[in-house]
């Protein structure tokens, strides 16, 4: 089976920066770190809003991180011209909405079918590799393979707030999905709210390739430390392959 990839999502380095201002702690500094611990790539999302990561972050990371960075994005001409400005590894096209907290589910490929295929269209012509992040949906899969996205990123976050059979249920369909992307030519990717508790079943998916994985990372980094939280997750995801 193949090594299961961890991207490192350092958005909320930048917000803890923010709440105060100044330069520290410095995201750009989190990436490196996370390299040296075992992550595969660097994911950050630049806001509408720049809530947590700046356009000056963003020039750093295309500039100073070794490592693919995975840039997510809403679908706007300002995003669209961000990336093929520092040409990311990847881009993955994800739903935003001013007022929510944190991405609150998947992208509506299916209902916006007619305004995705272009933006990802220059995207992949720029040789950006994009994913459509999205629910555990087969028709959004469907979509995504339609508007010519070569990668989707399901999103985790139902099975994670989940308990019991509920959380059970959320796995069978992350399952799926996940078959079906593969069965339908798609890379598949899968992320949000993943922990310690809750990673394992789904690195266990053998058709997911890779997790994006950042607040929890951030947050346990209070306890043990960034580089700590990093090797144990890549422990957790390496034993859950293996098994």
């Amino acid at each position: 089976m193949s090594r299961l990839r961890l991207g490192v999502n350092i958005d909320h380095v930048a917000t803890i920066r923010n709440a105060r201002g100044g330069r520290h702690p410095d995201p750009v500094r989190a990436a490196h770190m996370a390299a040296a611990a075992g992550a595969d790539g660097i994911t950050a999302h630049l806001r509408e809003d720049r809530r947590h990561i700046s356009d000056r972050d963003m020039e750093r990371l295309a500039n100073e991180i070794t490592l693919p960075l995975n840039f997510e994005m809403a679908a706007t001409e300002e995003m669209v011209a961000i990336a093929l400005r520092h040409r990311p590894h990847a881009a993955c096209i994800v739903p935003e909405r001013r007022e929510e907290r944190t991405t609150e589910g998947g992208l509506d490929v299916a209902g916006q079918l007619s305004v995705l295929k272009p933006l990802v269209g220059r995207l992949v012509e720029a040789g950006i590799r994009v994913s459509m992040f999205i629910e555990a949906d087969p028709r959004q899969l469907d979509a995504a393979k339609a508007v010519g996205a070569p990668v989707v990123e399901l999103h985790t976050g139902a099975y994670c707030d989940a308990e019991g059979a509920d959380r059970d249920r959320e796995l069978t369909r992350i399952i799926a999905a996940a078959a079906h992307a593969h069965a339908i030519g798609l890379e598949c990717h899968a992320g949000h709210g993943l922990s310690f508790d809750t990673v394992k079943p789904v690195a266990a998916i053998p058709t997911i390739m890779e997790l994006n994985i950042g607040h929890f990372l951030v947050g346990e980094a209070i306890f043990i430390g960034f580089d700590a939280s990093i090797r144990h997750m890549r422990q957790l995801m390496d034993e859950a392959r293996k098994a």
